[in-house]
C-alpha cells in the first residue's frame, strides 16, 4: 500500500472521505503532480516545486499551500484558523471543496507559470 493510502487509512472512515476527496481533486488538477510524505503529511510537487499539502487532526484538515495560495483567497479564507500558508477547515462544518479547489488551481497555474 502507497504511504498515501496509509496515511489516510489511520484516520476515522468520515474523515477519510474528506481527506480522500482532497487527494483526488490535487490530482485531477494536477495529473503530472508528484506524490509523497513529506513533513509527515502527504505532499505534491509540479514542476519540481511545492504544490500543496494536507494533513487529517482530530478537529481539523490542514491545507497547506503555501503563502501565495493563501494570500490569493486571504478574503475567503477569513473565516478559518490560520497560520502563514497554512488553513485549518473543521471537521464540524462542511468541508469547502469548492474552495479547495480553486486553491489547488490557483497553486498549479502559479506553479506553471514559474518554470524556471
Amino acid at each position: 500500500m502507497n504511504p498515501i493510502d496509509q496515511y489516510i487509512n489511520t484516520f476515522p472512515p468520515e474523515v477519510q472521505v474528506q481527506l480522500r476527496k482532497i487527494r483526488s481533486l490535487i490530482l485531477e488538477i494536477a495529473p503530472d503532480a508528484e506524490e509523497a510524505m513529506a513533513y509527515g503529511m502527504p505532499g505534491y510537487k509540479t514542476q519540481g516545486k511545492p504544490l500543496v499539502y494536507f494533513a487529517g487532526y482530530k478537529n481539523h484538515i490542514g491545507l497547506y499551500a503555501l503563502p501565495t495560495g493563501h494570500a490569493a483567497f486571504a478574503a475567503e479564507l477569513a473565516g478559518y484558523k490560520q497560520g502563514k500558508g497554512s488553513v485549518q477547515f473543521p471537521l464540524n462544518k462542511p468541508m469547502p471543496f469548492d474552495l479547495i479547489e480553486r486553491i489547488i488551481r490557483f497553486r498549479y497555474t502559479e506553479n506553471q507559470g514559474n518554470r524556471g
